[in-house]
């Protein structure tokens, strides 16, 4: 959701939107865009049991509810629908429809409810549907309440502009900070008490200047000792090096309260992923990025060029330290990015991984400037993009490039897609919503 998210559809919402409401997975029509390959997890048992996917509809959302789905998860999702579509869920429901066709198996159950998740009275009436059924084999907490039928929560519901939170920072705090706090909250009622939170590399703050790549130990909430690439002994306190942003200061605060939540009560499992920079969308091309308002990351941006929606790309800052001036960034594609979700999810529900509070960088660990994203995207497309250099933005740093081995050794995860691929998926997306329209039309 990334306010509440990026759109999961990769064209205008061109399906009517029905009223606000719940929504349960309907009989589908299935498209055949999709690929019958093997999936990377074991399929888990089906049963009464689901994953609460918050703000699901969104970008990176759809994607790793898509993933989840294909993993056999159930799943429930709360969107406010704030920037991201209610067709989204309707192509989760032809994708994922389709993925089990191929195999002649049962559809996991899919369960959409259009809610604010900071509502802390609605999440609790939608959190009451989920709990265990009367019987024999109920469990009771201590308060006397029957236990959640939801096993974990993947928390994507927070605003993610950069430059808004600059201009907005009250907005940015209010949801991603005071929401975190509420959702919390509820979810200890229910003793809900697994969480993969959304979090992301600003949190390394001007470290990611040094020009180092970044490990997780560079920005830590308790005393943490290591060895770095040097072999040199280290011990690093808790803290944060020059947040550049709100939205940034708003990522760390919300992992230092996760981890004061973890050390004050045993039993929750919380893994915070800090993403670089996602990209692409579903090979499918019925799952991409477009959000309601105007675009602020790279790709997208560079999207509104290609379709003719914008007349220029602006790349911001020619005079940075590196190769060709332009900064540079790990791009990582948004399938890999949803697949680390539920390596995280798996890990911590297979006890893998320690209770408590941790946290993984997903990215590639390589990194490439605009201006190459710029070329590689020309080359997939075969068309040549127009670009207009300006000034830097308040807010940017110059490299930002993950160290991703954490995630490789304790998450059994790593990325699979280049930035090509991810140019590539996009482009077939750009012609599918070209099709639909033509369809449609």
């Amino acid at each position: 959701m990334e306010p509440y998210s990026n759109s999961g559809s990769p064209s205008q919402d061109y399906l009517a939107s029905s009223p606000p409401s719940e929504l349960d997975t309907p009989s589908t029509a299935l498209s055949s865009f999709i690929d019958d390959g093997d999936h990377l997890f074991d399929l888990p048992p089906l049963d009464g049991h689901f994953i609460l996917v918050v703000g699901g509809l969104g970008y990176i959302g759809s994607h790793t509810s898509l993933e989840l789905l294909k993993a056999g998860y159930n799943i429930v999702i709360v969107d406010n629908l704030s920037n991201s579509y209610r067709s989204v869920f309707e192509r989760l429901e032809t994708l994922a429809g389709q993925y089990y066709q191929l195999r002649c198996q049962r559809l996991p159950l899919m369960k959409f409810h259009e809610a604010d998740y900071r509502d802390k009275a609605v999440m609790k009436s939608i959190l009451d549907e989920y709990v265990e059924l009367p019987n024999e084999h109920s469990r009771e907490l201590d308060d006397g309440h029957r236990a959640s039928r939801i096993d974990g929560v993947i928390h994507f519901a927070a605003y993610k502009s950069i430059q808004e939170s600059i201009q907005q920072p009250l907005k940015y705090y209010a949801n991603n900070v005071a929401g975190l706090v509420e959702l919390c909250s509820v979810l200890s009622c229910y003793d809900i008490k697994t969480l993969i939170f959304s979090s992301s590399a600003t949190v390394y703050g001007s470290i990611a200047n040094s020009g180092v790549p970044l490990r997780e130990e560079y920005c830590v909430h308790q005393p943490t000792s290591f060895v770095d690439c040097d072999g040199n002994a280290k011990t690093v306190l808790p803290g944060c090096t020059g947040l550049t942003n709100p939205y940034g200061r708003t990522k760390w605060m919300c992992e230092a309260i996760l981890a004061d939540l973890a050390l004050s009560d045993l039993e929750w499992t919380i893994v915070a992923l800090r993403y670089f920079n996602p990209v692409g969308c579903d090979e499918s091309g019925i799952l991409g990025e477009d959000p309601r308002g105007t675009p602020t990351n790279l790709m997208p941006i560079v999207v509104r060029v290609l379709t003719g929606l914008s007349p220029v790309l602006h790349v911001f800052g020619t005079d940075y330290s590196t190769p060709d001036g332009t900064a540079i960034r790990d791009f990582i594609h948004v399938t890999d990015l949803a697949r680390g979700h539920v390596a995280a999810l798996v890990a911590a529900s297979d006890n893998r991984i320690k209770r408590g509070f941790r946290t993984y960088n997903l990215g590639s660990g390589k990194g490439n400037s605009v201006l190459e994203v710029v070329a590689t995207m020309e080359s997939a497309s075969g068309t040549k993009i127009p670009i207009h250099t300006v000034k830097r933005r308040e807010g940017d740093v110059g490299i930002c490039v993950a160290v991703p081995t954490k995630a490789e050794r304790e998450l059994d995860w790593k990325t699979e897609k280049s930035i090509e691929s991810s140019c590539l998926d996009i482009c077939n997306a750009l012609k599918v919503a070209k099709l639909e329209t033509i369809h449609l039309g």
